[in-house]
């Protein structure tokens, strides 16, 4: 994809679009607000960064080769996904105040996020010449997003505590993160 305007935009729609990694960073805004969610983005830019350039420039060629790895990273990112939607509901349950969502959780679950092959693959233009203007106005965009989402559950977060139901911030990411397990698992059966 090399045409500028068409690339922003793909950029965007797939980053915008709700996902793991979206719902970590809307319930750390939520959890512990705006700016101390922040940290949750250097984490993000990080897991993206080695999967897209890892899957890019070196392991393309062997997912598009051997469906089998691609079922099994799926089943991989499927299996991390329930355990992490089961400890972000515990940890809503117990204490609400305390940061149910770590950095090293947002890096985890972005280096899985199927989203990056979909940037390795289809829309950074590995290949090109220009493909690191490509990947840094990716990560550019990335920031502006993440940043959106984390504005938006640090919004959610306060009308939450507001309503006397801070502990529902947690327990609702914990819910999004095992209904994106549950797809990403059982979707390749249905097909």
């Amino acid at each position: 994809m090399q045409d500028p305007t068409l690339f922003i935009m793909t950029v965007l729609l797939i980053l915008g679009t709700p996902g793991p990694t979206n719902t970590l960073l809307a319930t750390g805004g939520g959890t512990v607000g705006f700016r101390r969610a922040l940290p949750l983005v250097p984490a993000e830019a990080a897991g993206y960064s080695i999967t897209i350039l890892a899957v890019g420039l070196v392991l393309g060629p062997l997912i598009a080769g051997v469906p089998a790895v691609a079922l099994g990273l799926r089943l991989a990112v499927g299996a991390y996904l329930i355990w992490l939607a089961v400890r972000l509901w515990q940890r809503g349950a117990v204490d609400p105040s305390v940061a149910p969502v770590a950095p090293r959780q947002v890096f985890l679950t972005t280096l899985l996020n199927p989203k990056a092959l979909v940037f390795a693959l289809g829309v950074i233009p590995f290949g090109t010449p220009g493909w690191p203007a490509y990947f840094l106005g990716f990560l550019a965009q990335l920031v502006s997003v993440a940043v959106a989402w984390i504005g938006i559950g640090a919004a959610l977060g306060r009308a939450a505590g507001a309503a006397g139901r801070r502990g529902l911030v947690p327990r609702l990411g914990a819910a999004v993160v095992g209904a994106f397990a549950v797809v990403l698992v059982v979707g390749p059966m249905l097909r």
